[in-house]
Formats: C-alpha cells, sequence, structure tokens
C-alpha cells in the first residue's frame, strides 16, 4: 500500500496564484452590492413597448450605478427594465421591436462595452472575468484565421511523362 494517505496536502502560499473572488471584498461590500441590485426590484412597471419609456429606465439605471459607485452590468440593466436577457439581446439585434428599440439598446450595449474596455485597458476587473464578459456579452472571441492558397500548378497529361522521367532518374536520350 502507497503512504500517501498519511502525507499531508501541501497548500499553495502563492498569492498569484491564489485567487477565489474574496480577496478585494471589504466589510460590507456584500450588503452594498445587494442593496444596489435591490434598487430595480421595487420599480414601478413600464410599459416596454413605449421607447421613451424605456429610454428613461435605461438612464435611471446608469444613474443608478454612478449613485452606488457600482460598474454597471447587462444582467443589472436588463432587471431595471423588467426584461429578460434574451429580450434584450433580440431588441438589440432587431429581432423585436426594430424600429423602436434597436437604435436604443444598441446604444446602451456600446456604453456598457466601453467601459468594460476601459476597466480591462486600465487594470480595473480580473482578466479572466474580463475575458469572459468580452465573450459572452460583447461578441469577442479567440480567432484565428488559416486561409489556405493552393499554389501548386495543375500538370497536364503531356507533361505527366516528364515529370516522371525526371523523378525515376530517366534521362532523355534524344538530345
Amino acid at each position: 500500500m502507497s503512504d500517501n494517505k498519511n502525507k499531508p496536502v501541501k497548500k499553495r502560499t502563492r498569492k498569484d496564484l491564489s485567487w477565489n473572488g474574496n480577496e478585494k471584498l471589504l466589510p460590507g461590500d456584500r450588503g452594498r452590492y445587494l442593496r444596489a441590485a435591490l434598487g430595480s426590484w421595487n420599480l414601478p412597471v413600464i410599459d416596454i413597448s413605449d421607447e421613451k419609456q424605456v429610454e428613461e429606465r435605461i438612464l435611471w439605471y446608469f444613474n443608478h450605478c454612478i449613485e452606488n459607485d457600482l460598474k454597471p452590468t447587462v444582467m443589472g440593466l436588463c432587471n431595471a427594465l423588467g426584461i429578460s436577457r434574451d429580450t434584450f439581446y433580440r431588441w438589440g439585434i432587431g429581432e423585436y421591436r426594430t424600429a423602436t428599440h434597436c437604435d436604443l439598446v444598441k446604444k446602451a450595449r456600446n456604453l456598457l462595452e466601453e467601459l468594460w474596455e476601459t476597466y480591462m485597458v486600465e487594470g480595473k476587473i480580473n482578466p479572466v472575468v474580463g475575458i469572459f464578459l468580452g465573450k459572452n456579452h460583447f461578441g469577442y472571441a479567440d480567432k484565428k484565421e488559416v486561409v489556405l492558397e493552393p499554389r501548386q500548378t495543375v500538370v497536364e497529361p503531356t507533361q505527366m511523362d516528364d515529370v516522371l522521367k525526371l523523378y525515376s532518374g530517366e534521362e532523355d536520350s534524344e538530345e
């Protein structure tokens, strides 16, 4: 039998290898985040078919984030509007309410994307979290495009005998 059962497990002590998401959480932060999220809980329901009401609620949400010193999120915006994330994306791609909501949602989404880029560039967000947000909310992807271009010329049947002679070692005795 192996003695590995009795060996103590060595824990990592390097700070750069440990991150569980709580290192930067200060006392009271969880409550502050929850209070801010609950800000949209009791909001009066808006007529989401009314472009003006939707715009006012979007602006309310961004101002709410400013007042509470929070990073705005897609889901936070959706909660403030009283819609699902799917509805938000459908509006943004023009699948639904194209004439009234598409440009408005694109504007809000572009603002969120600008903020995300700023947080990433300024080091204000964990890179792993930032990459996740970029891929899942803003269409970023790790891509490497490879373009294959054929460079081999086609050997005509009349030239095939010459090619075979060249590689078989036969010399042309007619010269």
